[in-house]
Formats: C-alpha cells, structure tokens, sequence
C-alpha cells in the first residue's frame, strides 16, 4: 500500500494541462466491444481504473496497441486502438474475469455491449469506491425491458443475463444514471426495432458516447437531452474518438489554485462542457477568468462565501446535469474551510461520501456533520490554518480532497490508501510537483 508525504505551504504556481475524462474513457472503452472493426480513441488517462478495464478487455481476447503522440506544447497524449474481432466467450464464464469484474466498477459497462452483440454477459457485485449503497437497478430494469433474461449460476454468487435477441421498447428510468443509460444506450443501439428512453442522463460524458456510437453507425437522436430514441441497427463499425478534459480534475485543480496557488493557468478545459462547475466556485467567492478554453485561476488572498439573494445562507447541492457534479463536492468542502462566512452542502446522491470531512474536523476545520447528506462549513478566512495529520484516503475523490487539504496545511501529513486516487487522477504528485508542492509517494 502506497503513501503520500505533503509538505504544506507550497503555493502552486504554472499551467496544467487536465487529463482526459476518467468516466468519458470507461464507457467508450466499453463501446469498443460493439464492432469487430478497429476503434481508436486519443487522450486515454493513465490511471489505474482505466488501465484495469483495457487489461479486462485483453483478457477476452480484444486486441488493442498503445499509441504515444505529442501536443503542440510537448505534453504527451495516449491513444489506444482496440479491435474485437475474435473473442474469448468461454472466459467470460470464468471465475478469473467474474472476480476482476467485481474488483472495478467500470467493467459493469461491458454487459450492454457484451449482451447487444453477442447474447450474453455474466456478473458478480461491481467494485469502486466506499461511498454508500450504488444500486444497479437502472442497468437490469433497462435490459429487461429490452428482453433480456436473468438467472443465477448454480452455486456461485455471479448471474448469467442472456437474450435471443434484444428488441426496442419505450422505457422510463427510475433515475438519471449515467452508467445506466450508457449501458442501455449500448445495448440498444443494436436491438430490433426502436428503443426510446426518457429521464435519460445528458451528461457531457453521455453525449460523447452517443456521438461516438452515432459515427459508427448507431442512430440515436435526441444527444444532449434528456428523452434518447434508438432506432436500432444490424451491424457497427470502426470509428477515431477524442475524450473530452475531465471535468472533475479542473474542478480539482480550480479547488487547489483557491486554496494554495499563486496564479495557476488550466489549460484547454473545454469551457463549454464544463457546465456550471466554474459559477460554483465563484459562489464561493473565487476568481475564476476564462481566457479562450484556458482557466485562470489567480493568487486568492481571501475569497468570501456569497449569500442568496434574500441574504440567507448560500447551500450547496448536487444534482443531475446540468447541475453540479457530485463529485466535487468534497473538493468544494475542503476550499470552504479558508473561506470568509458558511455555506451548507447538502449531498443527495451518497449516503457515505461526506464523513470523511472527520478528517477534516482533526485537520482545524470547522465543520457541523449534520447528517450523512449535508454538512455546514465555518470559513476560517485564513486566519486558523489547517495542521498537518495522518488520514487515509476513503474514495477517489475524497482522496483528492484530503491532498488538497494537506498542501494548504502547516506541517507534514501522510495520506494512506493513496491508490484510491491513483484510480482517478493522473501522476498526480509529478504535475503538482512541477507546480511548486511538495509530494513524496512512499
């Protein structure tokens, strides 16, 4: 088990470059399984999720061939080519793939394709991060309306889902799941007849899937809202794909500028995708300045929470797009605690995610735990700054939060379990490093 060792009080200072989209690359890498002809797709994150999943789809039989190429500015980028074209169906049965299965979350993703295209898939409970119950049902309700069958294996914890041949239907989700309506996306577009989701999920993510699918032959309209119709097709083909910048590390790195920058640059964020995650943070009181698709961040000497208009106090919640990102929220809670005045969390999605601000409280941070979903922050204004500690990182993005906090801290922290992180930021402590931090994996 790695560690980090942060040094606090190292102001971050340069350009960063985002990597590409931890949540974009799972489904599209997923998608690749739909065609026997060759997929490549550019801006790969090297992190550990992502990697496990193309390990995944080596171990059915998926070739695939690792492109490094360089940017204008001499940063690298990864692109991958996949072709399954001849695929181990047998080892899908395998107690091997079922175990790997269950160790990462991503590889649920796999089932809609597997099932469109071959008629079958197998499943054991998805891992991922520790944050409350993640329930799948969106994912079995989908395909069960599209015709498919479940049924458990004798004497083992995995179910077999299998179909003669899925067929469109007009279905109506329980939630807007973005990984369930990627999974029923991708198993619908090679259905019969025509498949019609409303209370779909619009992510920037989703919408990307969806063109990708579209230009290789799938016929999905509706991209972007949140009513899909699918008119399926017999047969799809090879297709180029770029991931957008991930959305959740330039609202990391907007977090980390605010906190402990001294003029951060982010660069090329795809401003367009980035929805309101950038008027968040200027809720909070935090210069945020586009310039073209680049973030810049300024030195924020003090920044100060505002109030709603009728002078009560300014809450914060998630929600489906184009609301706020769940997934920044920890990060948003870090940065409230050098903040001038409070603000209230209110975090619908999780029941687990926000007890790691206890780690928080021990750092100094003044925070009322009010239950598992909401949580209200006193801003120190900078004024108590958080002491250094020894945590261990619960999630990815808690995790990022924890690191956040440490950089900003008096003292040395230790972060433990740091390959939570590794699951979703890229080399993280080198392009920090580069910034000015100083980070020591161990």
């Amino acid at each position: 088990m790695a560690s980090f060792l942060i040094e606090g009080g190292h102001a971050l200072k340069g350009t960063i470059q985002p990597q590409g989209a931890k949540n974009e690359a799972l489904q599209v890498i997923c998608a690749t399984l739909l065609t026997g002809e060759k997929v490549t797709i550019s801006n790969i994150p090297d992190i550990r999720d992502v990697n496990n999943l193309i390990q995944l789809l080596r171990d059915i039989g998926v070739r695939e061939e690792k492109i490094i190429s360089t940017r204008a500015d001499g940063s690298s980028v990864t692109s991958y080519s996949f072709q399954a074209d001849s695929l181990n169906l047998d080892y899908l049965e395998s107690d091997e793939f079922v175990r790997k299965c269950s160790e990462l979350r991503g590889s649920i993703m796999m089932i809609g394709p597997l099932l469109a295209r071959f008629g079958k898939a197998y499943l054991a409970k998805p891992g991922g991060d520790q944050i409350g119950r993640r329930r799948l049902d969106t994912h079995f309700l989908g395909f069960d309306k599209l015709g498919a069958k479940f049924e458990q294996v004798e004497g083992r914890s995995v179910y077999k889902i299998a179909t003669q041949k899925l067929r469109g239907t007009y279905m109506l989700l329980d939630e807007a799941s973005v990984t369930g309506t990627a999974n029923i996306v991708m198993a619908a577009v090679l259905a019969k007849g025509t498949t019609t989701i409303y209370n779909a999920a619009c992510e920037p993510y989703l919408q990307q899937l969806c063109n990708m699918l579209n230009r290789m032959g799938a016929r999905i309209s509706g991209v972007g809202s949140n009513l899909l119709t699918i008119e399926g097709v017999t047969k799809l083909h090879g297709t180029d794909h770029a991931i957008l910048p991930d959305m959740i590390e330039v609202g990391s790195f907007i977090g980390m500028a605010a906190m402990v920058g001294d003029g951060v640059r982010i660069k090329d964020v795809s401003l367009k995708n980035l929805g309101i995650i950038p008027d968040v943070f200027r809720r909070m009181g935090i210069k945020v300045k586009a310039e073209g698709d680049d973030l810049i961040v300024p030195t924020q000497r003090h920044y100060e929470i505002q109030s709603f208009m009728d002078g009560t106090t300014m809450i914060i919640a998630d929600a489906p797009w184009p609301g706020l990102t769940p997934d920044l929220l920890s990060v948003l809670i870090t940065v409230a605690t050098q903040a001038r005045g409070s603000v209230l969390f209110h975090q619908k999605m999780f029941e687990s995610r926000l007890f790691f601000v206890d780690k928080l409280i021990d750092m100094g941070a003044q925070i009322i735990l009010c239950d598992p979903h909401r949580a209200v922050v006193v801003g120190h204004d900078r004024k108590i700054p958080l002491r250094g500690g020894r945590m261990s990182s619960p999630d990815i993005r808690a995790g990022i939060a924890l690191l956040i906090a440490a950089m900003s801290a008096k003292g040395t922290s230790r972060i433990d379990n740091i390959e939570q992180i590794d699951r979703g930021y890229e080399h993280i402590e080198d392009r920090l490093n580069a910034l000015g931090a100083c980070i020591t994996r161990v």
